[in-house]
Formats: C-alpha cells, sequence, structure tokens
C-alpha cells in the first residue's frame, strides 16, 4: 500500500510530509480535463487519510510495516527515495480455521518478506543472499512443527483482513453475486443477489460499497474502452469483470479513466492451457538486455515502472508492430538473472523452445531469423545500446539515470545496476506483452467515496473504492502500492462517512 507520511515511517526516522507528498502527487499528476477521478480536492483528500487508515488499522491488530527501500517511481519534487510502501508482516492463516481454504494462493510460496525474496535469486553469488535463504528455510521449519502456516504480501495482507472481520463478527456471503442495486426514493437501499439459485435480497440501511475490481477479464469491455489488450494478458482475480461498473452506471453513475489500466510486462511460458503470465519487469530491467519492437528497434526504458511499460508498448503499436515486443538477452544474461521465473543458470524447459516461446541463436543475426526480425536493423540496435553501456549513459532512453530505475536492476553491481552489453551468445528472446494487473477506470467519486452522476450530483447510499472506480492516480502509479493503498483508503473513508452523516 502507497501511503504517505505512515506511522513505520515516523518510527524510522524516514522523513516525509502531506506537503511533501501533495508536491509529488502535484507534479507527476498535474491537474488534467482527462482524470477526474485524480482531482487535486481527492488527492489531497487521499494523503490526508491514508496514513489514518493505517493508524486505524493498526489499532485493530492488523500487523504491519514498512517495506524498506522500494523508491517511489518518478524523478519530481516530493519523491520519497526510502519509499511510502507498507506491507503486512508474516500472517498464519491456520488462524483462519475453516475460512484458510477461501483465500486464494499467493505469488511466494515460502514465507520470506518482500525484501527478502528479493534478495532470493541472487543465492549463487551472494553470501547475503545465501543467508537470507537459509533464515527463510529455517522460519518456515519451525513455524510448521509449532503448526503454522505462515504466508507472506498480498496473502499475508488479505489473511490478515479477513482474521479481523471474522473477529469482528462480520457477516461474509460467499457464492452470492450480487445481481442488482435497488434504488428507493433516488437513494441506494440494497442488493440483490443471487444465492443457490433464487434471488435474495439485502437491505443497506447507511450505505453500499462497491468493491469489485475492475474488468481485465472482460473481453467485450476491453474491447470497447482499451483497444488492442486481451484478457490474455492479465494477472488479477476471475472476478475482474466489471459487471458492478456496469450495474452502477446503469442507475446513473458517472464513469470515467476508463482507458487507464495498471499495465505491467507479461511473458507467456508454456506449461498451463492458457499459458499463465509471468510478470517481466524486474527481468526487463536487468543488464545485458533489451527490449525492440519487431522491426528491432528499442523504444523505451526497459527499467520504467510498470504501467509506463504497459503505455509504451501500446503507444508503439500505433506506429510500428510492438505488440508482443522482444526482450532480447545474451549468455551473461541467462549465467545471472531470472528470466519469466526461471532461476538463474538453470536449464530451460524444453517446452520453452519446442514451444517457440524461447528463441535462441548463436548470433544476433541468427536469432533475429528465429524472431522474424530484421537482422541488419536487430544489430545497429544492439550496436548502438553496446555504445551506451561502455560510455556509461544510455542517451536514446536514460535508462538507469534515476533511482528506482537502479533498484529495479542488478543489486551485486553498484557501477552498473541496470547497463550491460549484449554481446555474449548464444543470444536469446521471449515474447513480451502489454498485460496488466487490473484496469484503473471506473465510476466516479468524490473525496468521501460517494458515487456521483455525470452532472457532479451524489447518489444517495452509494460508494465505491478500488479498481471499481477512477482512480486517484489517474494513469500513473506513484510508487509501490498505488492500487491498494486507495482501495483501503477509500473504503476506509466511505466507512467514516456512511457512520458519520446521512449521506
Amino acid at each position: 500500500m502507497w501511503i504517505p507520511n505512515n506511522r513505520y515511517m515516523q518510527a524510522e526516522g524516514v522523513k516525509d510530509s502531506a506537503e511533501q507528498a501533495n508536491a509529488y502527487l502535484d507534479a507527476v499528476l498535474g491537474d488534467r480535463d482527462d482524470t477526474p477521478g485524480a482531482s487535486r480536492e481527492r488527492r489531497r483528500a487521499y494523503v490526508q487519510e491514508a496514513p489514518a487508515m493505517i493508524d486505524f488499522l493498526a489499532s485493530e491488530g492488523v500487523a504491519l510495516r514498512r517495506l524498506p527501500s522500494w523508491p517511489d517511481y518518478y524523478c519530481a519534487p516530493g519523491e520519497s527515495v526510502p519509499g511510502r510502501t507498507v506491507v503486512s508482516q508474516l500472517f498464519d492463516i491456520n488462524q483462519l480455521g475453516e475460512w484458510k481454504s477461501r483465500l486464494r494462493p499467493g505469488f511466494l510460496a515460502v514465507p520470506a518478506n518482500l525484501d527478502e525474496a528479493m534478495q532470493l535469486p541472487y543465492m549463487k553469488r551472494s553470501w547475503t543472499s545465501k543467508k537470507t535463504l537459509a533464515r527463510v528455510i529455517g522460519r518456515t521449519l519451525i513455524s510448521r512443527l509449532s503448526g503454522k502456516h505462515l504466508v507472506t504480501a498480498g496473502q499475508a495482507l488479505q489473511g490478515q483482513m479477513l482474521h479481523h472481520a471474522l473477529q469482528a463478527g462480520v457477516d461474509i456471503r460467499v457464492n452470492a453475486g450480487v445481481r442488482e442495486l435497488l434504488l428507493q426514493d433516488g437513494r441506494v437501499s440494497g442488493v440483490v443477489i443471487k444465492k443457490d439459485g433464487a434471488d435474495w435480497t439485502i437491505g443497506a440501511r447507511l450505505g453500499v460499497l462497491i468493491n469489485a475490481g475492475g474488468f481485465s477479464r472482460n473481453q467485450k469491455m476491453l474491447d470497447q474502452y482499451i483497444p488492442g489488450t486481451s484478457t490474455a494478458w492479465t494477472t488479477t482475480a476471475p472476478g475482474d469483470t466489471g459487471e458492478m461498473i456496469t450495474e452502477a452506471a446503469r442507475i446513473g453513475a458517472a464513469i470515467a479513466q476508463m482507458d487507464a489500466r495498471v499495465g505491467n510486462p507479461m511473458a507467456l511460458p508454456p506449461g498451463e492451457t492458457p499459458p499463465k503470465p509471468v510478470v517481466v519487469q524486474g527481468d526487463m530491467a536487468k543488464p545485458h538486455s533489451i527490449v525492440v519492437d519487431q522491426n528491432g528497434e528499442r523504444y523505451m526504458r526497459e527499467s520504467s515502472s510498470y504501467m509506463e511499460i504497459g503505455s509504451a508498448m501500446l503507444e508503439r503499436d500505433t506506429v510500428a508492430p510492438a505488440v508482443p515486443s522482444w526482450l532480447v538477452v545474451d549468455s551473461q544474461y541467462l549465467e545471472k538473472f531470472m528470466l519469466a521465473g526461471s532461476m538463474p543458470g538453470a536449464k530451460k524447459p524444453q517446452s520453452w523452445t519446442e514451444t517457440g516461446f524461447l528463441r535462441s541463436g548463436d548470433t544476433l543475426a541468427a536469432l533475429a531469423a528465429a524472431c522474424g526480425i530484421p537482422a541488419d536493423r536487430l544489430e545497429a540496435t544492439v550496436q548502438r545500446f553496446n555504445g551506451f553501456v561502455r560510455n556509461g549513459r544510455d542517451e536514446d532512453f536514460q535508462r538507469g539515470d534515476h533511482i528506482y530505475s537502479r533498484w529495479l536492476g542488478d543489486t551485486l553491481d553498484a557501477a552498473s545496476p541496470t547497463l550491460g552489453t549484449v554481446e555474449k551468445g548464444p543470444f536469446h528472446a521471449i515474447e513480451v506483452y502489454p498485460g496488466d494487473v487490473s484496469t484503473f477506470g471506473g465510476v466516479l467519486t468524490d473525496e468521501h467515496a460517494r458515487v456521483l452522476r455525470d452532472e457532479g450530483s451524489v447518489i444517495p447510499g452509494l460508494y465505491a473504492t478500488g479498481t471499481s472506480t477512477a482512480s486517484v492516480m489517474g494513469y500513473i502509479a506513484p510508487g509501490a502500492g498505488g492500487s491498494i493503498g486507495p482501495s483501503f483508503t477509500w473504503g476506509f473513508v466511505a466507512a467514516k462517512h456512511a457512520v458519520l452523516s446521512d449521506n
């Protein structure tokens, strides 16, 4: 969760303030007519309420921590180099009892904190990483022997929230999809759900809060609002299908920023049917790699934030074929770094070459032929990039100039964490797609998380948060947790407003 001026920063002496955070958001977001969800008023409310939300969760016993050294994504006034990201501490999901099976699996199978997990791919090259691995293995064994099942990251955060909701006596109903928002005298008074094959009505005295995700799993909506994208490239949950955005619009809710998405570059390695997307943002930022379009030309900074990369791929595709693009690496890369989820130095699955997912060639010309790229253009692109590497600066796209760009690279190479020549054969390439981890457009809400009509009036009794809304971050992510932070914060704001006012 991206939370400016949070209690954990304060406790560790990491300097931040509302003024600094507001200056940063003003610089990277600006005041645009096409981002009403990211209005200056809503941004100010977010900066004020986000740390209050964290204080509330902490007071309820939710165990959180600051993620050390995850820089903000943009070089702009007010940026935080230490970072403003708050994450869950490890959580024992056995505390959930019968609800444990309701929790979706996380992306990390071991109980490693995120900062620990980032060290593990370096275990062949670093004694510090080897010690981290030993610590994680020891933690795993001890926890299992003591009857615990520790999880991390988003799974831990969701597990904690579910645990505390159950402790608070919240009535959680599953397999009860909402079919309709009910209106009574112009006010949202409840919902109709479908359960056990029948319609049920649930009344709402204080209000209804929509928090049903975006529409990354709805190809029809993608074709309408973000043409050129595909449900095959998303890692969102199966329910990210947009029905509640459509239902809110049916009763008069304004929708905005529908072409915005939390873009993230994805590879589609074989092994599952259909292939399961794998995030390759970190892969792209490592030395000895470049990304080129289908003409063999570089067109972006490979060490940008995930949303910038996703936007760059789609924009490039309007002038030159770039979906998919090619992540080109040499043998130095494969020895040192992960590729599409495979460990450094490890032999790649045979299916990768049999299916054409991994293309290879002893020379750049041979690789170009395998990929269908003009050999002369690829060779010229690599030669130009290698010249930048030898001179110590990427003159075309400034790869490695910003702290975040370097942070994404090789943490063991302080001199050149993201720049390395692509010159040692054999050479390899995989296709990269402009995937996502959800959309960033939806119903328009005000600074109290109330859903608005097109003319700006409030729909009484209806609130919304998360990726069901037009994001307060507009078309960017300011730092790690730029969608989860607002989702939690506007839910907190909505609950306070519903309880304390007649909305």
